[in-house]
């Protein structure tokens, strides 16, 4: 047999030497794998304490376990000549979720500090056994491991709302989760389109909330509302038995079920039942798809009844699930209905509130004094910030980081789940090819990349992040193998992300390692995404060049490209380094493997060359650190952005994009332009005019013209070139400032600072 030397990233730094390659995944904190193997058979005896009660049920499923790659059942506590013992013990290091596994040819023992460490010892154990019964002899490499994560808090959600999936599903759902050490279900229970949770004392919000008129054959975003006499077909919910019985199944594999129950917006379905909850008080069907034109989606903040509704909601929810957080939304709350309600207002003026910020601050606020009189915490989306954060509020920061840095700074607990890297519901490969998804591009290397510790904390800050979440929205998932594809493998990724120390962690081992998993997906039936075979694309524009580095996710890939506009082929360029652009182009580039072309469709860019190519640019107001494209350049790197929101957009938030380009040289220049986008639903307007400058010395600039933006803000989309020609100058700076739009009235965020996002300045 040929002896492989495998290099295992360890708190030890271990060098070890091993028959085989042990695929675990997240990478243990230290692996040392020794000569030989154990032998699993029918004779090997599962070995505990029996005064230790709570492992009973670990050895019950373990054993199920055994039994569907095996057929055989190991006996327990019987003397055999090998075993398996488990035991719990008081562990220095390890934590309360941690784990030390010794494996020889003799025996196996796991030891932890508590019944979760022993359950991720056997996690560990079952990744190195076949993934279904193969009759092959079951030898487990010998090796000894020390184990425990860097976050206590390792999360994964579900919506159920948009699209409802049934128990098997979400057993699934959590033997996954807990497959790969993660140890929270968020279950996301109640939206706008359904409301799935039995709720005894309100029988109607799963008999009319829990239904809505199947458009199921239609794309999410055009569904048109359900119209008067259509029927309710669609849908479904969880009983408080089914409930009950998926808490105890979750608890077993030491996986904690969140449940979310939203509020004060997103309730349509809420309002279809109890019409009397909303400020209109209209009668209305739960929504179909995203159309909310007409509907109501709030609870009337300033009805008492509303309240008493959801202390009994919440009261039957708290009875329900043990988990010491319960979800309650708070994000994408439409504040028009308030504005116009004279209970609202008169709630407001009664409490001395400023405006409808503060008013949705004071419902949270007097939700969670109800939750915590029931010794239970409130997490909720990083809206819950607008107008002062509650007490003991726990954040979930969805909208980027931002939210979580800035209640992290506040001393607030804080859930990483931003929106890139870690919305499971965005494109992670093609799209062309692909099944139909939301949107973004969220790929297995962005996940795997993914640090949920933000810079701008310091170490005290920092303990205040208690991990990470990926969130799995369903408005275009509607099967549950379109669930598994969408999860996995990126799920793995963000577990590794989670639990293993970040010095370990390492994306070449962690691709070697997804190769037995992938096998392991194939042979169980589970349906997963291959990878993104779509070539990356990177300009960089230096020192007056503009070069292009090409990536590939894919292992053991190479890259082919053209830059004459045809298709790459097995005869094209191979790419071995940076390629430098000089003329206008259309680039195109595929992934090699094996000696096939891979991807549907080759990935493509076009380049406009121009005179402020490759130049430098500054900002006198900085670009979110979220939508900073490629870096400051990418306003110079002759590549334009689409329509839609995309890596080559930069973004400026509240405040005006002042950029300032350093030509290097005095030149003669008699035309500037710049591309801004709209989009309306993402608060993304175009600056209500752009300034261009020049100067030769830059201090002294000359305006050139302010060109105003004729396009109306109420525009859903729109991509629109502010452009000014002017007889030939001389300039070696050129200065571009555009003013900043705040959102229109009827918006969702009315009055507020809007976002610009801007792509290229071109110079010529």
């Amino acid at each position: 047999m040929k002896i492989k030397l495998i290099f295992i990233l360890s708190l030890t730094a271990t060098i070890c030497i091993a028959q085989r390659p042990v695929s675990i995944i997240p990478q243990p904190v230290s692996v040392q794998q020794q000569p030989g193997n154990f032998i699993l058979t029918g004779n090997t005896a599962i070995q505990y304490n029996p005064q230790q009660k709570d492992l009973k049920k670990v050895v019950d499923i373990f054993n199920l376990q055994i039994i569907n790659i095996t057929g055989f059942v190991l006996p327990v506590n019987t003397i055999k000549t090998t075993s398996i013992q488990l035991s719990i013990e008081k562990l220095a290091t390890i934590g309360d979720e941690g784990y030390n596994m010794n494996i020889t040819s003799k025996g196996i023992t796991i030891k932890a500090n508590t019944r979760a460490g022993i359950i991720n010892g056997i996690q560990s154990l079952l990744q190195t056994l076949p993934a279904i019964r193969t009759n092959v002899t079951l030898e487990i490499p010998c090796m000894r491991i020390t184990d425990y994560p860097r976050f206590k808090y390792r999360g994964m959600h579900l919506d159920v709302s948009r699209h409802f999936f049934g128990p098997e599903l979400i057993k699934e759902y959590i033997d996954l989760i807990a497959s790969y050490k993660m140890n929270v279900f968020h279950w996301h229970l109640v939206d706008d389109q359904g409301w799935r949770i039995e709720i005894k004392k309100y029988p109607k919000l799963t008999s009319i909330g829990a239904w809505r008129v199947d458009q199921n054959d239609k794309i999410w975003a055009s569904r048109p509302q359900a119209k008067p006499g259509e029927k309710p077909i669609y849908g479904g919910y969880y009983t408080q038995e089914q409930i009950k019985e998926i808490i105890a199944y979750a608890a077993q594999r030491n996986v904690t079920i969140v449940p979310e129950i939203e509020l004060p917006g997103h309730v349509a379905s809420a309002i279809a039942s109890y019409p009397q909850l909303s400020c209109t008080q209209q009668l209305q069907l739960p929504l179909t798809g995203g159309n909310y034109t007409g509907m109501s989606s709030n609870y009337c903040a300033g009805n008492d009844s509303v309240f008493s509704f959801l202390e009994n909601v919440l009261t039957e929810v708290i009875n329900l699930f043990p988990s010491q957080y319960i979800h309650i939304g708070g994000d994408e709350v439409d504040k028009t209905p308030w504005k116009k309600c004279t209970k609202c207002q008169a709630r407001i003026k009664n409490e001395g509130l400023k405006n409808e910020e503060e008013l949705q601050s004071y419902f949270i606020k007097r939700i969670e004094k109800f939750v915590t009189a029931k010794k239970r915490k409130i997490i909720g989306w990083d809206e819950i910030l607008e107008g002062g954060l509650a007490p003991t509020a726990t954040v979930m920061s969805w909208r980027g980081e931002a939210g979580g840095i800035e209640a992290a700074k506040m001393k607030h607990d804080v859930i990483m789940t931003p929106g890139k890297p870690v919305y499971f519901d965005h494109y992670q490969a093609g799209p062309e090819g692909e099944p139909i998804a939301i949107g973004g591009m969220n790929t297995l290397k962005n996940v795997y990349d993914y640090e949920p510790v933000p810079a701008e904390l310091n170490a005290e800050e920092a303990k205040y992040v208690l991990g990470a979440q990926a969130n799995l929205w369903t408005e275009y998932i509607t099967t549950a193998e379109h669930v598994e594809y969408m999860i996995l493998p990126r799920m793995p990724a963000l577990a590794e992300v989670v639990w293993s120390p970040r010095e370990n962690r390492n994306w070449q081992s962690f691709n070697e390692r997804l190769q037995n998993h992938f096998r392991a997906y194939g042979q169980k039936g589970l349906r997963y995404c291959p990878g993104n075979y779509t070539v990356s694309i990177k300009p960089v524009a230096q020192n007056g060049k503009l070069l292009v580095t090409l990536s590939s996710e894919i292992m053991n890939s190479e890259i082919v490209y053209s830059t004459d506009g045809t298709e790459p082929t097995l005869n094209s360029n191979r790419y071995t380094a940076p390629v430098e652009i000089n003329s206008s182009v259309l680039l195109k580039t595929s992934s090699l493997l094996n000696g096939r072309i891979m991807g549907v469709q080759a990935a493509r860019q076009s380049f406009v060359m121009h005179r402020g190519i490759g130049k430098n640019v500054t900002y006198l107001n900085p670009v979110s650190r979220y939508y900073m494209a490629d870096g400051p350049n990418s306003l110079t790197d002759g590549v334009r952005g689409t329509n839609a929101v995309g890596k080559y957009w930069h973004g400026f938030s509240a405040k005006d994009m002042i950029a300032i380009i350093d030509l290097g040289e005095t030149k003669t220049i008699q035309s500037i332009a710049l591309g801004c986008l709209q989009n309306y639903n993402d608060w993304i307007f175009l600056p209500q005019s752009v300034k261009f400058e020049i100067s030769v010395n830059g201090t002294d600039f000359e305006e050139i013209q302010t060109v105003s933006n004729l396009i109306s803000i109420n525009e859903k989309n729109a991509q629109f070139d502010f452009k000014t020609s002017f007889p030939a100058k001389g300039a070696k700076f050129i200065r571009v400032t555009a003013k900043n739009n705040v959102c229109p009235p009827g918006h969702s965020g009315e009055g507020k600072p809007g976002w610009i996002f801007a792509d290229e300045i071109i110079v010529e």
